[in-house]
């Protein structure tokens, strides 16, 4: 799906003020009210936007360390028994099926260095994983971001509306 202009500005206003309304932010950019909430409808159904939900800091939960954990998997078993087993780790906030030596990259959370210890030996115990590899996160230089790619979208979408 393509966003327009119009569309990124309500993506990046909803996500720098995520409570501010579908009233005010029709208002703040100058559009009727129903545009808005149509054009929050057609990208919410099509998959552009997936939530308005809180982003929560690990870090003031408690949990100070990430780490990136790379996982071999027993290949008869497959990934989804495994990655089904890593959701029921709280500490597993992400995990993805990749490419390369490994195959799987998860992202992991401990209160401690000792405490992501722990949460190490639980997902190494779970059936089908063969071998983990940890890189600990010292600095988080760049948080999860999506505001970009939209800008980015939008201007191709203006782009290639532009006249010849």
């Amino acid at each position: 799906m393509t966003v327009d202009a119009l569309d990124a500005r309500i993506i990046e206003l909803f996500t720098a003020e995520p409570r501010i309304g579908v009233l005010e932010c029709s208002r703040r950019l100058g559009v009727a009210r129903g545009t808005v909430q149509a054009r929050l409808d057609r990208m919410g159904r099509r998959g552009v936007i997936a939530g308005f939900g809180p982003e929560v800091d690990t870090a003031a939960l408690g949990y100070g360390v990430t780490a990136f954990v790379t996982l071999q998997i027993r290949q008869p078993g497959g990934h989804d028994p495994v990655a089904a087993r890593l959701a029921e780790i709280p500490e597993v906030i992400e995990a993805h099926t990749i490419t390369g030596t490994a195959d799987m990259l998860i992202r992991i959370v401990g209160r401690s260095n000792q405490d992501l210890q722990r949460v190490i030996d639980v997902i190494v115990d779970v059936a089908g994983v063969e071998r983990a590899s940890t890189a600990i996160s010292l600095a988080t230089q760049i948080r999860p971001r999506t505001l970009p790619l939209v800008r980015a979208a939008a201007a191709r979408t203006t782009a290639a509306q532009a006249p010849a």
